[in-house]
């Protein structure tokens, strides 16, 4: 009877390891990465199937390097980077900007490299 007795820890300790690996994950919303990884396969054209899990395997190491919050500022400062005009001239001429969207960059690059995604225009 004492390993039945015991059954309940046992599943309580797995429960909360569970819990655990889940918030280490740093799992991002399952919307931002939909739209991540359709923004990735028109950027980089090819077979559905196999871009559907390259995209995914770039978003993957990308949240285990960022915190969400993290990736929607790093993500948001690199496309605001391209406004054109004056509106995109306050973001493009603050040099900790700059930085901080040299450094998304790096990092998507990085993990496009170890996803085998080609080093195409972006």
């Amino acid at each position: 009877m004492k390993p039945l007795a015991s059954l309940p820890a046992h599943l309580a300790l797995c429960a909360l390891l569970l819990a655990c690996t889940a918030a280490r994950a740093n799992d991002f919303p399952t919307a931002d990465r939909v739209l991540y990884v359709q923004e990735c396969m028109r950027a980089h054209p090819g077979p559905q199937f196999e871009m559907i899990h390259k995209c995914s395997c770039v978003l993957d190491g990308l949240a285990t390097e960022l915190k969400f919050d993290d990736y929607v500022t790093l993500s948001t400062l690199d496309k605001a980077m391209s406004i054109g005009g004056e509106r995109g001239a306050s973001i493009r001429d603050a040099p900790s900007f700059e930085a901080q969207a040299k450094r998304y960059r790096e990092l998507r690059a990085k993990t496009e490299a170890s996803c085998f995604i080609g080093a195409g225009p972006r």
